[in-house]
Order: structure tokens, then sequence, then C-alpha cells
């Protein structure tokens, strides 16, 4: 009897149960937590991949370059493509045009404006990158507070049923509260990905910015020295 009673108490704090059991409020706390759940993984698995993705492009952007003998050539083919590196290199090119298409009397202030170019073709491609990430920080510092409001309201929940009935049985309490403590577990489930996440895709996003602005003083470099014998 007693092993009956232990079973069908299980079963009714199973986590389908609880869901069934919770009122519309803390249903809604759940659903919510569980789709921010859902996109959070969604954004790790994609944009982790597109970073990779990237990583390995740039890299052989970069072998391409530095082995090519006609930069015009090379920059025909790199204008089309989308990769942020090819994006920061046909920036300096076109201030390069730009800025010598005249006879060059400042030679500073062309280098200048090449830094310029590249600068903010730069910090635009990691501003793209970027973008998403803050959904990630978002959910990561929100969620567990969500999950919290579900426990409260699950927890006053289980006071007003014990008020109505008058008894302070654990079989009385057990549900809201069981119910209140799964929404901030679904929270948390929500959140400690997101944390990871954030601070994972972050750091590779610095690493793919480090790489670039490292390729664009070098491309800089080979610039000024071109203008010194344009100028000269």
């Amino acid at each position: 009897m007693n092993d009956q009673v232990m079973l069908k108490g299980a079963d009714s704090l199973s986590p389908i149960a609880l869901f069934l059991q919770a009122d519309i409020v803390v249903k809604l706390v759940m659903l919510g937590l569980l789709f921010a759940s859902i996109w959070v993984w969604a954004i790790i698995i994609s944009h982790g991949r597109r970073m990779k993705k990237l990583s390995n492009e740039t890299q052989a952007f970069e072998k391409s370059f530095w082995a090519a003998d006609d930069i015009d050539a090379f920059h025909g083919k790199a204008s089309k493509s989308d990769l942020p590196a090819a994006k920061v290199f046909s920036a300096g090119i076109a201030e390069w045009r730009r800025s010598v298409k005249a006879r060059v009397s400042d030679r500073e202030g062309v280098r200048s404006r090449l830094h310029s170019a590249i600068a903010v073709a730069i910090a635009r491609e990691v501003d793209e990158l970027s973008d998403r990430l803050n959904i990630l920080a978002t959910i990561g510092s929100v969620a567990p507070f969500v999950g919290l409001f579900g426990t409260v309201w699950g927890i006053m929940r289980s006071f007003t049923a014990i008020a109505g009935s008058q008894n302070t049985s654990l079989a009385v309490v057990a549900p809201g509260i069981a119910e209140a403590l799964f929404a901030t577990a679904i929270g948390l489930f929500a959140a400690i990905p997101a944390v990871i996440g954030y601070n994972r895709l972050l750091h590779l996003v610095g690493r793919l910015e480090t790489r670039m602005t490292a390729f664009g003083d070098e491309f800089h470099m080979l610039l000024a020295r071109e203008l010194d014998q344009v100028a000269g």
C-alpha cells in the first residue's frame, strides 16, 4: 500500500505532471523559459558554426592575400565576398584609390584616412558579428528572475491552498512548492547555457577582431610604403 502511494506521488511530481497541474501564470512562465532555452541553443549552435567557418575562411583569405602578385586583380575577387576580412580589405582599397586619385600633397592625411577607413570597417564587422549575442546576455541575466517569479507565485498558491483547506499536510502544499521549484529549475536551465554561450562566443568574436585588426595594421603598413613611392 505504501509503495503504491509513493509511486503515485512520484508520478504527480514528474515534469509533465508539474506543468499540467500548475496554474496559468506558472504555465506561462514555464513555456516562456522553455522557448528562451530553445532560442539560446539555436543561437549558440548557429553562431558557433558561423564563427568557426569565418575563422577558417579568414585564415585562407590572408594566405591568398599575401601570396597575390596583383592587388587589383585580388581586389576584383575579394570585393564580391561577404567575409569580414575581405570587407576590411575593400574599405582600405577604396580609400586608397580616392586618396591617390589626384596628386598626393599630404601623406600624413592620407595615412590617417586609410587607418580610419580600416578601423571603421573592422568596428562595423565586429558590431554585426556581435549583434545576436545581446540576446544571450539578456536571457542569461533575466531568466533566473523570471523563474523566481514563478517560484514566488507557486509558493503563494501553496499558502492559499493551506488557508483554504486549513490543512498543513505536506500533501496539500507539495504540488504548489514542487511546481514553483520546477519553474526556477527551468529558469536556470535557460540562463546557464546562455551565460556560458555568451562568454564563449564573445571570446571567439574577440579573437576574430584581433585577427582582423592585425591584418588591417599590416595592410595599412603596405599601403603606407606604397604611398611613399607614389608621393616620392
